[in-house]
């Protein structure tokens, strides 16, 4: 039975990366051959029943940092560069160093806590540097960037993303549709977030059929 989490972990990782992420339906196949040898090799040396035993944290360099700075700095003006040590902490994060890029970003909110962008950018180093998890450091910073910048839908957005990773896929839809429902008709990223939103029906569906 202890193995049954890790099945269902192993479903939802790949119904997320073909539906919500929108991994290419000729990568499908690698993307399951992937997850299925993980899982071989874990029924073949995994341990669950043992105690966790605490080792250094490995950076992460997957790219997967760069790729949230991009989407985030594409929510907001191109015009208007974000603040010095935000730039800095980009640099960390984009190397899979989420813990510097915080510690930089923090430095920043202490010399401007109004810096919408900056708050935007501390939730989803907090999340990265949690594997996925969506902290109450990072919800608290993700809340602070909505009040700060509420017409922009960075933090609904990255708190759905946050959500998801974590499980609560449910909230995480609730807050897409919401952010949809209050959009203005012309908003440039409308489109893009209906298809994301579209997607996470279908994963959820899928889901309840598991």
């Amino acid at each position: 039975m202890s193995f049954l989490p890790m099945i269902a972990l192993a479903v939802v990782a790949f119904l997320a990366a073909a539906f919500v992420l929108r991994l290419p339906r000729t990568a499908w196949a690698l993307f399951g051959a992937a997850l299925l040898f993980g899982l071989a090799g874990y029924a073949i040396q995994g341990s669950p029943d043992e105690p966790g035993a605490p080792k250094a944290a490995v950076d992460d360099t997957s790219g997967s940092g760069a790729a949230l700075v991009e989407a985030r700095r594409a929510l907001f003006d191109p015009s208007v560069p974000p603040a010095p040590f935000v730039t800095v902490a980009d640099g960390f994060a984009r190397r899979g160093q989420y813990a510097d890029a915080a510690g930089m970003l923090r430095g920043a909110l202490d010399r401007d806590p109004n810096d919408a962008e900056a708050w935007l950018a501390l939730g989803n180093a907090l999340v990265e540097h949690a594997e996925g998890q969506a902290t109450p450091a990072a919800m608290y910073a993700y809340d602070r960037a909505q009040k700060l910048a509420p017409g922009n839908p960075g933090p609904g957005f990255f708190v759905g993303l946050a959500l998801i990773r974590s499980g609560k896929v449910g909230e995480a839809r609730d807050i897409w549709a919401d952010l949809l429902a209050h959009a203005p008709a012309n908003a440039p990223w409308r489109a893009e977030m209906q298809e994301r939103l579209d997607r996470l029906d279908v994963l959820i569906g899928q889901m309840g059929g598991q």
